[in-house]
C-alpha cells in the first residue's frame, strides 16, 4: 500500500514537472447578480467561463452533489459559448436532458454526471437565450430513475458573459 502511494507521487511529479499537467486555479474575474465569471490557464492559453448554482432544486433525493450551469471560452481551441451543465448525480444511460427558458427548449444529451448540447449551433442559441432570459429550468433524470428539475436565476447573466468574452478576447 505505501509503496503504491510513493510510485503513484512519484508518477504525478513526474507529469508536473514534464509539463504535461498544467493549469491554475481559478480566478474571479467578477459576480453578477446569480452568476460569477472566472479564468484560468490550462497549458498555458486561457480558459474563461461563467458559473450559476441553482436557486431551487426538487426532485425525490437523498443525496446529489454540486449542481452547476457553466457556459465557457476555449479561445486556443476556437470554442466558445459551450454551455454544460453538472448534475450532481450520474445521468440514467442514453438519457436527455430539456433546459427551458422561457419559450424556448434544448435538448442536451449526458455523459456520467453531465450534460451537453449537441453542436456549436445550439451552444449558441442556448447562450443568447440564457443572456435574454430570467430563469432556466434544468430537468434531467439520475442513473436511479430520479427526475429532477433545477431552477436558475439569469440574472446578471449577460454582464458574465461580457466579462469572460472580454478576458479571452472573444467577440
Amino acid at each position: 500500500m505505501k509503496l503504491t502511494f510513493v510510485k503513484r507521487c512519484a508518477f504525478l511529479a513526474g507529469l508536473m514537472m514534464s509539463g504535461m499537467v498544467f493549469s491554475a486555479d481559478p480566478k474571479v474575474i467578477g459576480e453578477f447578480n446569480d452568476w460569477t465569471a472566472y479564468v484560468y490557464m490550462e497549458g498555458g492559453n486561457k480558459v474563461c467561463y461563467m458559473v450559476s448554482k441553482p436557486k431551487k432544486s426538487e426532485g425525490n433525493y437523498t443525496r446529489r452533489g454540486d449542481v452547476f450551469a457553466l457556459v465557457t471560452h476555449r479561445p486556443a481551441e476556437k470554442s466558445k459559448n459551450v454551455f454544460s451543465f453538472v448534475a450532481g448525480y450520474p445521468f440514467k444511460q442514453g438519457s436527455e436532458v430539456t433546459v427551458s427558458i422561457g419559450s424556448q427548449n434544448f435538448k442536451l444529451f449526458t455523459q456520467n454526471e453531465t450534460a451537453w448540447a449537441p453542436d456549436e449551433a445550439m451552444d449558441n442559441r442556448l447562450t443568447n437565450a440564457i443572456r435574454s432570459g430570467s430563469a432556466m429550468v434544468v430537468k434531467g433524470t439520475s442513473a436511479r430513475d430520479t427526475t429532477t428539475a433545477d431552477t436558475f436565476g439569469l440574472s446578471g447573466s449577460s454582464a458574465a458573459y461580457g466579462a469572460i468574452s472580454k478576458e479571452c478576447g472573444v467577440k
